[in-house]
């Protein structure tokens, strides 16, 4: 039987339920910590936000959520550990690191002035999903990767080359970060050619174009596409993520999509200027947006339950459990 790493222990694939598969506890972009004068919440506030977010998702029917924070960008699996602890909720952490131009691409482009660090990487990676993050003993359950917009740098290369072997060492899942829908079908490549199963293969942020035909390429490709970005409207109106959803749904790709937000719960540091800003963006930008008002709106272009149950317990069940998908016509 499949296991599936927690934060508190593992699970299986039949217990998931249903599943947010892309928010964030806590986010610190690096360099958080130099703006001394703006710590951010202390660890008090962050845990009990977090644990009134995860109880309201658990009153609304959900079990597990995935947080693929990176290992550069703030993640604590020690809070999520503690908050699921508390709950009684599933949360699946992750291994991985972050874009080039957003993460802590610094220290590594140091190591890599003394010869290539891909297999360092690999390590790290396949460390902390066998034994755990640290001292913590909090094992990873997925691998998490990114690229900016419109290109993948040498160094994003180097370490999706790093987590396809420790994905093929381990057989961990890889869920990725895209920016503006684009890269996504290199990454698919990319990993692929190096042995990773298509369908262990989340392409994140797929939600980021309304271009159908690049989505289908992906679905074709045998791998998930995350429509995770519900209720940043900033970024890109719901009104086309819904419109490229239905699309995909009526194509027959509603077996190869998962949902979610990306929302942040808590931020370290001040990343924005104006704190309202972040206020008013969290009354939409939040982990029951999709159940509260996405879903009415995609009944409303005839999805039915059963497809809104495969988005949120069928997929993400799937998904894990390493269960291939059907070829796509």
């Amino acid at each position: 039987m499949t296991t599936i790493a927690t934060v508190t222990g593992s699970t299986t694939p039949e217990k998931l339920g249903k599943t947010l598969m892309h928010e964030h506890l806590v986010i610190g972009y690096p360099g958080w910590e130099s703006h001394t004068t703006a710590p951010g919440p202390k660890r008090a506030e962050m845990l009990a936000k977090c644990i009134a977010r995860i109880e309201e998702l658990k009153s609304n029917g959900f079990r597990t959520l995935l947080d693929p924070c990176p290992n550069d960008l703030g993640r604590d699996v020690a809070l999520a550990q503690e908050v699921a602890a508390r709950t009684g909720f599933q949360i699946i952490a992750a291994t991985g690191l972050y874009k080039q131009e957003e993460g802590g691409a610094a220290y590594w482009h140091f190591r890599n002035s003394f010869g290539d660090v891909t297999d360092a990487i690999a390590e790290l990676f396949i460390k902390e999903i066998e034994d755990g993050v640290g001292e913590t003993g909090v094992r990873a359950g997925i691998i998490k990767l990114a690229t900016g917009r419109g290109k993948m740098t040498d160094y994003e290369r180097q370490v999706f080359s790093a987590a396809a072997k420790a994905s093929v060492a381990t057989g961990a899942p890889i869920t990725t970060h895209t920016d503006g829908g684009t890269v996504g079908e290199l990454q698919q490549q990319l990993l692929t050619s190096l042995g990773v199963p298509a369908h262990r293969i989340v392409i994140g942020h797929s939600c980021g174009t309304s271009d159908h035909a690049y989505h289908l390429q992906i679905a074709r490709g045998g791998s998930y596409l995350g429509f995770d970005r519900f209720g940043i409207e900033m970024i890109r109106p719901d009104a086309e993520r819904v419109k490229a959803l239905v699309a995909l749904l009526r194509a027959g790709a509603g077996d190869r999509v998962v949902v979610s937000h990306d929302s942040v719960w808590c931020w370290r540091g001040m990343p924005f200027a104006d704190p309202k800003i972040l206020e008013a963006a969290e009354q939409i930008w939040n982990p029951l947006h999709f159940t509260r008002r996405i879903a009415p709106q995609l009944k409303a272009e005839g999805v039915t339950d059963a497809q809104l149950a495969a988005l949120l317990e069928d997929n993400p069940r799937r998904f894990f459990a390493g269960e291939k998908l059907a070829a796509l016509a």
